[in-house]
C-alpha cells in the first residue's frame, strides 16, 4: 500500500474525494461530523493526522465503514482480519462510490453472519446440508378451520 510517511496525505485525499462525491463542502462535512472547519481543512490537506475519534466521525457523516477509514488511515492492516477490506481499498480500478458499496455489502454480510451465530469462513466453507423435507402441510382430508367461524367442538346439544 503507502509507506507510513504518506498516510496522513492519503487518508485527507481518501477524505477530500468522499466529500466532493457525495457533494458537500468542507463545512458542511465539518459540522456533521462534529469537527472544526480549519482542522478538516488541514486533514484533508495532509498536515494533521487525525485521531481514530475524528475517523470514526468522519466516517459515519460520510457514510462509509469506519475500518475503511482506519485501514486508509493506516491505523488497521490485513493482519487483523480485515483482509478483504484492505483489499477493496486498495484496488485502483475501482471508483470510490464501488470501494463503498462493497466494503457496506461486506460488512453487511459479516452482521448478518454474526447475528445468525455463524462464524463467516468457516460457514462458507462448509458443504451445505441437504434440507429437510417437510412434512404436508395439512393431513389429507382434513380441513382445518377458517378465521372467523367458531370451531364445532360437541356433536350434542347443551342444555341451559
Amino acid at each position: 500500500m503507502n509507506s507510513q510517511r504518506d498516510l496522513p496525505r492519503d487518508i485527507g485525499e481518501f477524505i477530500r474525494d468522499l466529500r466532493r462525491n457525495a457533494r458537500i463542502s468542507l463545512r458542511q462535512l465539518a459540522e456533521q461530523a462534529g469537527v472544526s472547519n480549519p482542522y478538516l481543512s488541514q486533514i484533508e490537506r495532509g498536515l494533521r493526522k487525525p485521531s481514530a475519534e475524528v475517523l470514526h466521525q468522519l466516517a459515519g457523516a460520510l457514510r462509509v465503514s469506519t475500518p475503511l477509514m482506519y485501514l486508509r488511515a493506516g491505523l488497521l492492516d490485513s493482519r487483523d482480519g480485515q483482509g478483504v477490506l484492505a483489499a477493496i481499498a486498495a484496488d485502483p480500478d475501482l471508483t470510490v462510490p464501488q470501494k463503498q458499496s462493497l466494503t457496506q455489502i461486506y460488512e453487511t454480510f459479516r452482521r448478518e453472519n454474526a447475528r445468525a451465530g455463524e462464524s463467516g469462513p468457516q460457514a462458507a466453507q462448509e458443504p451445505a446440508e441437504e434440507p429437510a423435507k417437510r412434512p404436508a402441510r395439512k393431513a389429507a382430508g382434513k380441513a382445518t378451520p377458517r378465521a372467523g367461524r367458531p370451531r364445532k367442538t360437541s356433536t350434542t346439544p347443551t342444555e341451559e
